[in-house]
């Protein structure tokens, strides 16, 4: 694709912005620890929710989601869609509590709710579990869909594309820490998100689409638009179908898998925009802000292009004849988004490649922070206990921020699809999500709990990964959940539980509710210290918020999906049930309550 000045000049102004954004907050970021990974905990609701949108609007998940819909049709997307739940779990009932907790980072949290040796080492091994293992395969993912957009659109090698977007990225988040990053975020996500939308107009546009009603006739395409999958139980095939892309993300995926932005519980970068809030208000709305915008409104500028790429490129075998140069190892379906932006005209050529260099910053920066964070907060200062001063625990995350650039690069040369990327986070954190979720209502839960819960994962996911049991992948998931967390549980009831002292802590300083504590609470009482409660805690009140956000946001993605079907009625009573399910959402906030119960 060849690129005009204007063209070159857009790239250079977003490249120019990110890196003056971070000599901005360079000035402010190497003060202290809490500085550079948490913006000093003073930043709005709004800013922290609009980077968690820009960071998981990553240079793959336009790709992820053009396979889904490529392989499996629109209705493939629940395989994330699901996740909502997850989402509106963490805001309505782990939002509060988290910003309470006052840690760095979301691993400090072991030394508050488990006691000694245990908590430090597992906090010790989840850093460079999660900071280091998890992560890399994250960015590496991201990098892969990077490397095909550069090939397909600028003709640029590998190692070219990882040079020039993995130096902005480092620079962003070496120099200015989490407040560079947010900001950067907010600025980039406006070219972001008109970037995907040019993307789409100009992939329905092409020739042979037809505008939007010859994309929407193409017998192509007719069989892959539907928002549901049809309820079908009559073959073998449709059954898998069913089970694999909706009833099991609905009804086992999204409360039992660990999975990055959808932890049970909330957890990693998540967690860290939750407690770079100034307050629980704030660290609420953004996690509310980003559910909406991830769910609701940013999926259908891909789902388009990925519709339209089924009749310009229908077979994986056209995607080869006209990128022969990228190779075998890097073909996959996720290739047919970039194909699909390359007629895109003069000017708006500048703009869309500047929308994913924005997405790729915005995410790898994020990945780069957090990353550091746990290595620098969770690793490398409880092994040095006391010794570790401010300085060298900034100068450690930037050095270790550098590090895992270049171990994700690394991998990402070896990757081939951004699914491939998916597929293997959600098999290595199957069955660790229940015990996220019950640590924070269940006094019971112990350390062991979750270093069992980690070691069996994985060693479940080798065994599906390396025998064939000649299973589907639904099945394959659901024993996964089901012997991960049959063998934690056994491990938690079989071994101690806390010392009472650091539960009364962990709930003096939490505030936890709910039926599991109560014991705790009573102890707390009789020994004439009683804890107080939260009102807005209550977990009934939570579950109804819950339930009222996801069914709004659900009922917004189809009002959506409908209208750009061009089918009218639906949209009008998608719209009208997301109207109303957000007011009364509302209305639930809007009664006065008490600030403390005893």
């Amino acid at each position: 694709m060849q690129l005009e000045f204007i063209d070159l000049a857009i790239i250079a102004a977003v490249i120019a912005v990110s890196v003056l954004v971070g000599l901005w907050s360079s000035r402010r970021a190497g003060d202290n620890p809490a500085e550079y990974f948490l913006s000093g905990r003073g930043m709005s609701g709004w800013l922290l929710g609009v980077s968690l949108v820009a960071t998981t609007f990553a240079a793959d998940t336009p790709g992820l989601v053009t396979e889904l819909v490529r392989t499996h049709g629109v209705a493939g997307n629940w395989v994330w869609w699901a996740f909502l739940l997850t989402g509106m779990l963490t805001v309505f009932l782990f939002a509060r509590m988290w910003r309470r907790t006052g840690v760095t980072t979301d691993l400090e949290f072991y030394e508050l709710r488990y006691h000694g040796e245990p908590a430090r080492l597992l906090r010790m091994f989840r850093a460079a579990y999660l900071g280091v293992v998890f992560n890399v395969i994250v960015m590496a993912v991201v990098s892969v869909a990077a490397i095909k957009i550069g090939h397909v659109m600028l003709g640029l090698s590998p190692a070219a594309v990882l040079l020039c977007g993995g130096l902005t990225a480092l620079v962003l988040s070496t120099l200015g820490g989490l407040r560079a990053v947010v900001w950067t975020d907010c600025l980039l996500f406006g070219v972001a998100m008109a970037g995907s939308v040019a993307a789409a107009y100009f992939a329905v546009q092409r020739p042979e689409v037809g505008g939007l009603a010859g994309l929407l006739d193409h017998p192509a395409v007719a069989a892959k638009q539907a928002m549901l999958p049809g309820w079908d139980w009559s073959t073998t095939e449709s059954r898998n179908f069913l089970m694999t892309v909706l009833l099991m993300p609905l009804l086992v995926q999204w409360w039992s898998v660990w999975y990055p932005s959808a932890e049970p519980g909330g957890g990693g970068y998540l967690a860290q925009r939750m407690l770079a809030a100034k307050d629980e208000d704030n660290a609420l709305g953004a996690v509310m802000l980003f559910n909406v915008a991830h769910y609701a409104l940013r999926p259908w500028p891909w789902i388009l292009v990925a519709l339209a790429s089924l009749v310009v490129y229908p077979e994986l075998a056209d995607l080869e004849r006209a990128f022969p140069q990228l190779g075998e190892s890097k073909l996959g379906h996720d290739l047919a988004y970039p194909a699909m932006l390359t007629s895109a005209p003069a000017g708006w050529r500048g703009l869309i490649l500047a929308s994913l260099l924005s997405a790729y910053v915005s995410t790898i920066s994020t990945q780069l922070n957090w990353g550091s964070s746990y290595i620098t907060n969770d690793f490398y200062k409880p092994l040095l206990g006391n010794r570790a001063t401010d300085a060298q625990l900034v100068l450690v995350g930037r050095v270790a921020t550098v590090a895992i650039m270049l171990l994700s690069s690394g991998l990402a040369l070896y990757l081939q699809t951004a699914k491939q990327g998916f597929d293997l986070l959600l098999s290595v954190g199957a069955g660790t999500g229940l015990v996220f979720v019950l640590r924070w209502y269940w006094w019971r839960i112990n350390a062991v709990s979750e270093i069992v819960a980690m070691i069996a994962s994985v060693a479940v996911a080798a065994l599906f990964q390396f025998v064939d049991f000649g299973l589907e992948d639904w099945q394959v998931l659901g024993l996964s959940v089901g012997a991960t967390t049959l063998i934690w549980l056994a491990a938690t009831l079989l071994t101690r539980p806390e010392p009472e002292a650091t539960l009364l802590s962990f709930c003096r300083l939490v505030h936890p509710r709910g039926p599991g504590w109560r014991s705790v609470y009573t102890r707390a009482e009789q020994q004439g210290s009683p804890i107080t409660t939260y009102p807005q805690d209550s977990i009934p009140l939570g579950l109804l918020r819950m339930a009222l956000g996801t069914a709004a946001i659900y009922a917004a993605l189809f009002a959506v999906g409908a209208g750009l079907y061009g089918q009218s009625g639906p949209a009008v009573v998608m719209a009208a049930v997301a109207t109303l399910t957000g007011l009364a959402l509302s209305a639930t906030f809007r009664r006065k309550q008490p600030t403390a119960n005893r």
